[in-house]
């Protein structure tokens, strides 16, 4: 096993302590984005969202190769934090697969998105317009005062390098976290929630709450002209979801009443294409969720539950998991020494 292996990005996620009640799922960690060119997002969430690098590292090898379910693959992963919250970007280097088509739409099941939290809309708005940044939003939205669980937040939709969706919003007094109404002189704060496209609410339930134990927050039916225009997407009415685990961001399902759901999530799809997210789940037991997911209808990507060790001495299990729309969740469990 070559020193590349050994400086897994497992030394960044799995810095947390062993939890010992049954909820499944104890903190959702790093949310992974796939790029095509690691300088040049480094460059981006960087410089255009505030986003400091903490880790770098090139992971291959057999363990990884039965993880991703992809063979002969070297990984070049960069972990960046802002606030509490962390994103991982990978490049694969001896693949790469398909970029996000040119026709993609919000409410197409590959749509993911981050939420990131900012102290001041128009200061933010007018910054990332300085980068010209891509619009998917015509401009920021505020919802209104008929929907009474959002009302007040700002939002804004626009593109990183690679075509993936991201959000700056805004939470006036009362809504969202206490920790986003202390910005501390900051702009750009942290990461309040991954949000998803999915086909129907209740299904999804069944699998983040019901089987990782992802507890439910809330609800709101978001529309009218500002969710238009917010998700570009004409005449949209959306069914929203919040979930919360003990720690980390949210996940946030986005169930389109109106127009309904787009284009299905990719049969296809491996873990190098350009649209796949890689939502870190940090659980109990990585062992018995396998095993349940192995006699489920769920779609496992990796080939087996793989055991990983750090530079440190830690060690982890991990396998990786699509959601009943295709979304992939990397099910990280550490092993106490």
């Amino acid at each position: 096993m070559g020193n590349g292996l050994l400086k897994t990005i497992f030394v960044f996620i799995i810095s947390i302590t062993c939890f010992l009640s049954k909820a499944q799922v104890k903190k959702v960690d790093a949310i992974g984005i796939t790029v095509s060119e690691m300088s040049r997002s480094v460059k981006f969430y960087s410089e255009v969202l505030g986003f400091k690098k903490v880790g770098d590292a090139d992971l291959y090898g057999t363990e990884y190769e039965q993880l991703q379910g992809i063979f002969g693959l070297r990984m070049h992963v960069v972990r960046m934090q802002l606030g509490d919250e962390f994103i991982e970007l990978t490049d694969y280097l001896t693949s790469g697969g398909r970029g996000i088509p040119e026709d993609a739409k919000s409410n197409d099941l590959i749509f993911q998105h981050i939420a990131i939290v900012v102290s001041d809309m128009d200061k933010a708005y007018q910054h990332l317009r300085k980068y010209m940044v891509m619009h998917v939003s015509t401009a920021p939205q505020t919802i209104p005062a008929s929907n009474a669980v959002a009302a007040g937040v700002k939002a804004f939709y626009f593109h990183d390098p690679d075509m993936h969706n991201l959000e700056l919003i805004y939470f006036p007094n009362g809504k969202g976290q206490s920790k986003w109404q202390e910005p501390n002189g900051k702009l750009f704060l942290g990461i309040d929630h991954t949000a998803m496209g999915v086909s129907n609410t209740d299904t999804s339930l069944k699998f983040y709450e019901g089987i990782l134990g992802v507890m439910r927050k809330g609800d709101s039916w978001n529309m009218g002209m500002e969710q238009a225009h917010l998700n570009f997407v004409e005449g949209a009415s959306l069914h929203i979801t919040g979930l919360r685990a003990e720690g980390g961001p949210g996940i946030e399902f986005l169930q389109y009443l109106q127009p309904g759901p787009g284009k299905p999530f990719p049969a296809d799809t491996k873990t190098d294409d350009i649209w796949h997210w890689q939502t870190t789940l940090v659980v109990d037991d990585a062992e018995k969720l396998y095993e349940e997911f192995l006699h489920s209808p769920y779609k496992l990507i990796s080939k087996q539950l793989v055991h990983l060790q750090s530079i440190d001495g830690k060690h982890s299990k991990a396998f990786i998991i699509r959601d009943p729309d295709g979304h992939a969740m990397l099910i990280v469990e550490k092993i106490c020494n």
